[in-house]
């Protein structure tokens, strides 16, 4: 299956809700199968390199391809028992989701705070920018449709799971910036104020699903 396959699929706005879950387990699958791919590079690439970006980039992936995961569990249950049900792990969805965000995010600073306190830096990676430039196109491709099928379907935790993808367009786009700017710069502090950016996406994108989460119960 292609990314142009699954972008070009007709409007499913119109669709009947079990050809609607079947077009999100696709979407599902074919994330878990990129995030594997994203996950086990960026991680690769950035214990190499010594990069804090790129090994958080590398624990978000991670962190969607649990989503994912969960997403996948989410539509197995409503296929099975019920829309009713499925809202229950719907709502755990979200919230471990946007848990796995938050606990990223302080990694982030513990370990970019303590980059520039000793002022150690990180080695430029062919690898790491080739994945995150990728993962842009990817990204964006994919947050597409997975809106498109999540406003149709008016789930809460697929929403969630496409703002993931946003993100790890954005962060993957952040990413792309600083390794970059380390080949042309050669700076110690690069890396490590490039994961503080990615910080704050981190943290709107957990928070947007706890509040999403408090604002139905």
């Amino acid at each position: 299956m292609t990314m142009s396959s699954l972008a070009d699929r007709p409007d499913p706005g119109a669709a009947p809700r079990t050809l609607l879950i079947r077009a999100a387990f696709r979407l599902e699958w074919f994330t878990v199968a990129w995030m594997v791919v994203e996950a086990v590079v960026a991680l690769a690439s950035g214990v190499t390199a010594g990069s804090i970006s790129l090994i958080a980039f590398g624990l978000d992936s991670l962190i969607e391809l649990t989503s994912a995961c969960m997403l996948i569990w989410r539509l197995n249950v409503e296929l099975r028992r019920g829309q009713s049900v499925a809202e229950t792990a719907e709502r755990a969805a979200s919230r471990i989701g946007g848990a796995l965000l938050l606990g990223l995010a302080a990694y982030i600073v513990v370990g970019a705070g303590w980059r520039l306190w000793t002022r150690q830096g990180a080695e430029f990676s062919w690898p790491g920018l080739l994945v995150s430039l990728a993962a842009i196109a990817i990204m964006w491709l994919l947050s597409r449709r997975k809106l498109r099928v999540a406003e149709a379907l008016g789930s809460r935790a697929l929403r969630v799971d496409t703002v993931e993808s946003i993100t790890c367009g954005w962060l993957s786009f952040v990413v792309l910036i600083g390794v970059l700017a380390q080949l042309a710069l050669g700076a110690w502090w690069v890396d490590a104020v490039t994961s503080l950016v990615i910080v704050g996406l981190l943290i709107k994108e957990g928070r947007e699903a706890w509040e999403a989460e408090r604002a139905d119960e």
